[in-house]
């Protein structure tokens, strides 16, 4: 396995050669420059895993570095070291994108593990890019997806995309279903036909018959002149039922003669209409179950069922966690005119350990959260929904409680920030991490509450 590469920019002598000597002995491989310009040029010409910076560099300053590189490369952790010690140094260098802050004299076991983390960090989105710049298996550019699960999906898709074949599609709410239903037609014979969709669920059943077949005018009360049914509309296309086990019995019946024949009649209408149309449908029930309870015909579930997909739930997809996290977090970056390049470990962690029963859908609800919620060039822990949070945090009790007296809440902030800046003797990654609250979120408070180290 090959050593994780660390740059180090440190204009005095002997830091630079304490830090060469340190990191070295970890078991990194380090490369140490004297001037922000000279290490921008090595940056540009080979990607390191973690870079150190000094914010006083001659020619070109540590910030300006930090800025740069980030251009380059904007998930490349970089950790800034400074005699500054003020909370607004450390402020302003997280917001400008620093994987962290560390004051001078450096604690170089603090340092040992910070670096531990960000090259984690670092091999974790080198895996996103590698994901990223493999092709797909199946050619759908809406589809994000590379999991082993999914490749599964595509390859079935790939085999019937082309045939007429009712295609029935299994998974939980959120799991993407009507995007592979699309993907079918799109990618078939019927590409050029229409595509219709029926949600079973959201119709009223009293309704549903005349948006399947359509009616005639004056066929029934508010029936003031004749509609085109969705199954007539799909001639030649690709009508998909989404929800298709909540069809009550007695539409299931002239759903399944549709079927055989391939004819039906408008409510109200004597004329017998033929279509040739492909169904797809989706459900997030057992069918099999609901034949069993007589809720669901045996014989409509073989017809719409002879090619059957099961579509994997997004907590047995980590990969595609990873991938569909950093889409959603471009696409809502955007929206919201944020400058914000990519999660912390501890937020991807908790992606990843999160079990999302509302599975796409749900990521993409939580992602867009968490933009609003940032107010760095990083999405933190803390700033991910409490669903989210309570799977990873520790639980915390306070043992203290005052029940004679309720305390404004941003006292009892402040005095506990106080009060760990105190116990770790002013160390802020330390203070973060006993609070079990992101570094931003500590800068911030301390800048808020007017505390200093």
């Amino acid at each position: 396995m090959s050593k994780s590469t660390v740059f180090i920019c440190e204009d005095d002598e002997n830091i630079n050669l304490l830090l060469y000597h340190n990191i070295s002995q970890w078991g990194y491989e380090v490369h140490t420059y004297f001037d922000g310009e000279k290490i921008l040029t090595q940056i540009q010409n080979k990607r390191p895993d973690v870079i150190i910076l000094d914010i006083n560099l001659p020619v070109k300053s540590g910030v300006t570095v930090l800025e740069e590189s980030r251009k380059i490369y904007p998930n490349l952790p970089v950790i800034i070291v400074s005699g500054q010690g003020k909370v607004t140094t450390a402020l302003d260098v997280m917001r400008l994108g620093a994987y962290d802050y560390l004051p001078k004299p450096i604690d170089l076991e603090r340092l040992e593990l910070l670096l531990r983390n960000a090259a984690k960090q670092s091999e974790l989105y080198a895996k996103i890019e590698e994901l990223r710049s493999t092709s797909y298996e199946f050619p759908y550019s809406d589809i994000i997806a590379k999991s082993e699960g999914m490749r599964k999906v595509f390859r079935m898709i790939s085999k019937i995309h082309d045939t007429d074949n009712a295609v029935l599609l299994y998974g939980e709410t959120g799991v993407g279903k009507e995007l592979l239903a699309r993907a079918i037609h799109y990618y078939g014979k019927r590409k050029d036909g229409p595509f219709v969709v029926v949600n079973c669920a959201a119709i009223p059943r009293e309704l549903l018959e005349s948006e399947f077949f359509g009616h005639e005018k004056g066929a029934f009360t508010g029936a003031y002149q004749r509609k085109i049914g969705k199954f007539e509309q799909a001639h030649q296309g690709t009508i998909f039922l989404d929800e298709v086990g909540e069809m009550d019995l007695s539409l299931q019946a002239k759903l399944l003669r549709l079927l055989q024949t391939k004819t039906f009649e408008r409510i109200g209408g004597n004329e017998t209409i033929s279509v040739d149309t492909r169904i797809v449908s989706a459900t997030n029930k057992n069918l099999q179950e609901e034949i069993k309870h007589r809720l669901f015909r045996e014989d409509l579930y073989f017809r719409l069922s002879s090619f059957p997909i099961t579509i994997p739930p997004l907590r047995e997809r980590k990969t595609d966690v990873l991938l569909l996290a950093e889409e959603f977090l471009t696409r809502f970056t955007k929206r919201y005119g944020k400058s914000i390049n990519s999660f912390s470990r501890k937020a991807l962690a908790a992606l990843l350990k999160y079990s999302f029963p509302g599975n796409v859908r749900e990521l993409e609800n939580l992602v867009e959260h968490a933009v609003i919620m940032c107010d760095t060039s990083m999405i933190e822990l803390d700033d991910l929904p409490d669903a989210v949070r309570i799977d990873v945090e520790s639980n915390y009790r306070q043992d203290t409680m005052i029940e004679s007296e309720i305390l404004p809440l941003d006292f009892v902030k402040k005095q506990a920030i106080s009060q760990a800046l105190h116990i770790t003797e002013g160390n802020l990654v330390e203070t973060a991490h006993r609070l079990q609250i992101g570094r931003s979120t500590l800068y911030r408070l301390m800048e808020k509450y007017g505390i200093s180290v």
